[in-house]
């Protein structure tokens, strides 16, 4: 089995065994985004304690890409604190967009960087990530629940 077939494999589980999906009640951070241009959606959900991320679930609908991203995005984040977590956003985002080369811990998130040969389809795989930042961002601020953004680069 080649590398991308392997990639593949990865994306379509996550597509089709969703990890962490659902809602948390009163979350202390949420956020969401919609990109008009492809239909993806993603809500991100999180529970956060002594600086650490408890839980995590995501909502949302779209692409097998999308989807996949913000399941794996939840079993990598999950039990990080909130700066591990950013950092790890920070890294897949630079992976994706081809600025850095994946980490050695990546896990399944390294089979994302298969996306890159599609630069169309970069935006569903980061769509997640930039919705897990925004909620970060609210949650230090103080706000909680950021808006829905409308995605449209």
């Amino acid at each position: 089995m080649s590398l991308d077939e392997l990639y593949r494999e990865i994306i379509l589980d996550h597509y089709k065994n969703p990890r962490n999906r659902g809602r948390i009640d009163d979350p202390s951070a949420a956020a969401g985004a919609y990109n008009p241009l492809c239909g993806d959606e993603v809500d991100i959900y999180i529970k956060i304690a002594d600086g650490r991320i408890v839980d995590i679930r995501f909502e949302g609908r779209g692409c097998s890409i999308s989807q996949s991203s913000a399941s794996m995005l939840t079993e990598a984040v999950k039990n990080k604190s909130v700066a591990e977590a950013e950092a790890l956003a920070d890294e897949v985002r630079g992976m994706l967009l081809g600025e850095r080369e994946p980490g050695p811990d990546l896990g399944d998130l390294e089979a994302l960087q298969g996306v890159r040969k599609f630069p169309v389809r970069i935006k569903c795989a980061i769509l997640s990530w930039n919705t897990l930042k925004d909620a970060l961002a609210s949650y230090r601020a103080g706000v909680g629940r950021g808006e829905v953004k409308v995605v449209t680069e």
